[in-house]
């Protein structure tokens, strides 16, 4: 109860707050700057900003397998609302991320995501998310800004690691980028499947190798997506998921 009653009146109006402005000043700055490098600052500042004022404190880990001015399709397993500013915050290389179109509809932050360069995904509509996918290769491998995808298509309701599209392999492989791994750890226990109240706790990031995609063709996307997907689930049933997991719950 006491957790409700703080999140209502400190917690919520500050992540609010914070999304609002800096969602305004971000948008402000894609007027003058067509690169989206501030916008892209200015977002990780607010990830940082919601992680802080949530409490939630993050522990990474393999980010010496990344490049800081390297081009990557990172594919992460997807629990929770808090994923986004957890990879946000701690991957130290410009990308933007696919999101659902719903999204996009949500004040100042969509229009901070459409201006910012981000990409809206289309459920149910194959023809228009092939589209939406070709439209990412092509902004990955002409403007050299990394991408986020989330793999399952939406949030696992229960933890869950659910099966893989094969749309980060697709542009990872058009693109001609390494495509990596992301495991997230405890995202879900600080903010819950339906639940609008961020709980103070650890999370863990963890990144995998790249899989470089170079000389890859597209009859390989089944075979990465499936090799992507391995390495995530046998990092979530690790000891260091359930340490994570009972660490949330005590």
């Amino acid at each position: 109860m006491l957790r409700k009653v703080w999140a209502a009146l400190i917690t919520d109006p500050l992540i609010v707050l914070a999304t609002v402005v800096l969602a305004s000043l971000s948008v402000l700055t894609t007027f003058f700057d067509a690169s989206g490098r501030v916008a892209a600052r200015i977002a990780v500042f607010w990830a940082r900003t919601l992680l802080r004022v949530s409490g939630v404190h993050v522990t990474v880990e393999g980010l010496e397998r990344i490049v800081p001015d390297g081009v990557y399709v990172f594919a992460s397993n997807h629990a929770s609302y808090m994923d986004t500013p957890v990879v946000l915050g701690n991957v130290p290389v410009q990308f933007r991320f696919l999101a659902k179109k719903g999204l996009f509809s949500i004040p100042f932050l969509g229009t901070h995501l459409q201006r910012a360069g981000h990409i809206p995904v289309f459920r149910g509509n194959a023809r228009q998310n092939l589209k939406t996918l070709g439209m990412a290769a092509e902004m990955v491998q002409s403007r050299g800004v990394s991408l986020l995808i989330f793999p399952e298509g939406g949030r696992s309701r229960d933890g869950t690691l659910g099966p893989f599209s094969e749309g980060a392999a697709y542009i990872a492989i058009r693109a001609g980028v390494p495509l990596a791994p992301v495991t997230l750890i405890g995202t879900q226990a600080v903010l819950p499947f339906g639940s609008g109240v961020p709980r103070p706790g650890r999370v863990r990031m963890i990144v995998g190798q790249p899989i470089p995609t170079a000389d890859l063709t597209m009859k390989c996307r089944e075979q990465i997506t499936a090799r992507v997907r391995e390495e995530i689930a046998a990092t979530l049933g690790g000891a260091g998921a359930a340490e994570y997991s009972t660490s949330q719950k005590a």
